[in-house]
């Protein structure tokens, strides 16, 4: 008998479930395995043996399921070492699981090459695989992650809406987005702009250090031009010296368990720029904003090129698995604009695990406080069509004649 298990890790995203029913159709297509269980709450529901018969989940349910927000069989933020793997390898033995597809992002794919290289040396034949996950967009190899479209389109059309309404009540407004060390997802606001004058009118991402004195004059430029200023920042920006701004806010901040401090459970970041915006440059309606877990599981709103490429690689998983031991799924481009299109590959998990990329610098402005043409290019198909706004304010003001 060989049976098939499958579950999803760390931060929940807008398509990981179309990524979670593309191993199961394809799964339960296959004839090589017997039972398809899923693990509730990842490798934790592993290791206590809490599994449910996934050949049992009708069609339909599972359409309902691929276009829900977040795991629909929860999530773990446990990171195994050694002796959790081979607490999770006994398991696999005793259920006869020789299939093993863990939908996560590169702490997953780390998961998977050190429970199959265990297996490997045990004589014990499992097939694991790691299908890419994360709104950071952050994995090694792959041109970009399922997840990333929808939260990018979350953020892009939340920016759109703060956009008109800052115009309509002048101020400084700043939203605080996810990125501890990448900027793709605070990068992805510029698809908000449809007019010259439209914010967000700076964007600042991890990738490039900035300065107080630097983000004050800046501000203070955009708000002189426009009477206004729409701000987006990754939570991950910091100082010249290397430390960001949240962990110079927080010395006794909360940890979580890979070792990272906790910057999206708080809105310190933002209240402090605001503050420093305040106090710097007199400017009186200041509003700030951190969007927090709100860009992971938005319902109703799904990039449908995130979904259709989360499925594809949840079943492409299966598929290489029936070729090989292990492996990571990834994505290729191969083309743009009207022509967008992708193909899938396997690549070594040790390719992928524990490893991440950050902004390639054609895709950062020079003055550090926006993106490129480059960027945007890269991101409008990975969004989606995104609604089309209006405002009138602009228009001349007529006289009693």
């Amino acid at each position: 008998m060989a049976n098939a298990v499958v579950s999803q890790s760390g931060g929940p995203t807008g398509v990981i479930n179309a990524s979670l029913t593309g191993v199961i159709l394809e799964a339960c297509n296959q004839p090589r395995i017997d039972n398809v269980y899923g693990a509730v709450h990842a490798v934790r529901g592993i290791v206590e043996e809490k599994f449910i018969d996934l050949r049992q989940i009708s069609v339909s349910t599972l359409q309902k399921v691929s276009r829900s927000p977040s795991s629909a069989l929860g999530s773990s933020r446990d990171k195994p070492d050694e002796d959790y793997c081979r607490r999770i390898l006994e398991v696999f033995k005793k259920w006869e699981i020789h299939y093993f597809y863990y939908i996560g992002g590169n702490d997953s794919a780390n998961t998977c090459y050190i429970v199959n290289n265990m297996a490997e040396k045990s004589g014990y034949d499992l097939k694991a695989f790691h299908v890419p996950k994360t709104i950071d967009n952050d994995l090694l190899v792959t041109d970009h992650c399922p997840g990333y479209g929808t939260a990018a389109k979350f953020v892009a059309c939340a920016l759109m809406g703060d956009d008109l309404d800052n115009r309509a009540l002048p101020g400084v407004k700043i939203d605080v987005i996810m990125g501890r060390h990448a900027g793709f997802l605070t990068a992805a606001t510029a698809l908000a702009r449809r007019r010259q004058e439209d914010g967000p009118h700076l964007i600042y991402m991890p990738e490039r250090p900035i300065p107080m004195d630097k983000f004050i004059a800046d501000v203070d430029a955009v708000y002189k031009k426009y009477n206004r200023c729409v701000i987006a920042v990754s939570e991950g920006i910091g100082d010249t010296d290397g430390k960001t701004w949240a962990e110079k806010l927080a010395e006794n901040a909360e940890r979580d368990a890979h070792g990272n401090v906790q910057l999206s459970g708080t809105g310190a970041l933002a209240d402090f720029l605001a503050a420093e915006i305040k106090t710097k440059l007199k400017i009186k309606r200041i509003r700030a904003d951190t969007f927090g877990y709100l860009q992971r599981s938005f319902a109703g709103l799904q990039s449908e090129v995130d979904v259709e490429e989360a499925h594809a690689c949840g079943r492409q998983a299966v598929l290489y698995s029936m070729k090989y031991d292990n492996g990571s799924v990834a994505i290729k481009r191969t083309g743009n604009g009207s022509h967008y299109g992708v193909e899938y590959f396997r690549t070594d998990l040790s390719t992928v695990a524990e490893k991440a990329k950050s902004m390639p610098p054609e895709f950062i402005n020079a003055e550090g406080n926006g993106v490129t043409d480059v960027f945007l290019e890269y991101a409008a198909p990975l969004a989606g069509k995104l609604p089309e706004t209006e405002y009138l304010g602009t228009y001349p003001i007529v006289t009693n004649p």
